[in-house]
């Protein structure tokens, strides 16, 4: 139960898809909610929509704002504005630019600041943004990154003090899905196996990896059935069905689109694939321990803060089809170790990334706030 006060808590968001991130904090407002805050939403009103929808299906009161370019006091008004109206007392952003927005406008108001930086490789390339981020944190009550290595990162290239970065890992609820759901959709036969991958079809995902990690099982006369399907959307679509073709494995890759019914998602796979080249602390990768799957995933960013390798998953380098083929030939092939793996993820997800810890920790640190 929690100790600590109600507040009126904004919720800002510079993105409205689909993501990671974005579930988190839908998650976290669902669960401060039930231990007694008041949560609104803001989020982008010139994006696609789709965050703000899942919050108003869960009861939340929704406010946009509209951002036309980088430094926008227009904007900033605005969000003032609704801020004030609100009788909001502690604004929680989440990335780059509300981090920096929500540092001005809770500085004007007067009230408490915190923001989450859920891991972005490119959120400290530019001097501009380095400055930028310097200059917000210096307004925020605590600065929070969602795993080790994101908080390394912001401590070295920013420079910060010791205790300026806190570290609170992702932690989602505990909700079994249904195994048959999915399963049932593909019209997977007796014996064949699903691997599965949720994440958005972007480069950095490195879900190619995976298709010719699966050319390499079919020269080597690998004859388990199976199916890799992957929940997700982007901008390579075409691209990663083109190549599945060229390389002979389309029979076996599906496209799942965007999926909101991820627990039943996740229940249906027997081997679970992250294959991306950076990361902060994978969302997805959660889900699958808390499922129970056998996991495979690069050493990649956050990745590794969750999985020690050979006792929840199998840990490869990044853009290595050789390691990944052989990881999956040897998962596929061998039930007993799936199990075991499985088995010791779910127990380490139920034992350390769950929904109420992470809840928890943000509330003590709310408590630095006004």
């Amino acid at each position: 139960m929690s100790t600590s006060r109600p507040r009126t808590i904004a919720m800002m968001a510079e993105c409205d898809g689909p993501g990671g991130a974005e579930v988190v904090m839908l998650q976290l407002s669902e669960e401060l909610r039930r231990r007694g805050h008041t949560i609104h939403h803001l989020g982008p009103a010139n994006q696609e929509g789709w965050l703000g929808a899942r919050y108003r299906e869960a009861g939340f009161p929704t406010h946009t704002y509209v951002q036309k370019r980088a430094l926008d006091p227009v904007c900033l008004g605005s969000i003032v504005h609704t801020l004030r109206t609100l009788r909001v007392d502690l604004v929680h952003s989440h990335e780059f630019f509300m981090c920096v927005y929500g540092a001005a406008a809770s500085s004007l108001l007067r009230i408490g600041h915190v923001t989450t930086m859920h891991g972005n490789m490119k959120m400290t390339d530019a001097l501009r943004r380095r400055a930028a981020l310097r200059w917000a944190f210096r307004r925020t009550h605590a600065c929070i990154a969602v795993s080790q290595a994101t908080k390394v990162q912001l401590d070295r290239d920013l420079g910060l003090a010791p205790g300026v970065m806190n570290l609170v890992p992702n932690g989602i609820p505990v909700r079994p899905g249904n195994r048959d759901k999915l399963r049932g959709e593909l019209a997977l036969a007796e014996g064949e196996l699903l691997v599965l991958a949720v994440g958005s079809l972007t480069a950095r995902k490195s879900h190619r990896t995976v298709l010719e990690a699966m050319k390499l099982l079919q020269d080597q006369g690998f004859s388990q059935p199976y199916r890799f399907a992957v929940a997700g959307r982007g901008d390579i679509k075409d691209d990663l069905l083109r190549l599945a073709k060229d390389l002979g494995v389309d029979s076996r890759f599906v496209l799942l689109g965007v999926r909101n019914d991820i627990p039943d998602v996740q229940a249906a796979a027997d081997v679970f694939v992250m294959p991306s080249i950076w990361e902060g602390l994978p969302l997805a990768v959660l889900e699958a321990m808390m499922a129970g799957s056998a996991i495979i995933a690069t050493s990649a960013s956050g990745i590794p803060e969750a999985i020690t390798s050979g006792e929840h998953g199998i840990l490869l380098p990044p853009e290595d089809p050789k390691a990944l083929a052989a990881a999956l030939a040897k998962l596929l092939s061998d039930p007993a170790e799936r199990a075991r793996l499985g088995a010791n993820a779910k127990h380490r997800g139920e034992t350390v990334f769950t929904l109420a810890k992470m809840a928890d920790q943000y509330e003590a640190l709310y408590a630095r706030a006004p």
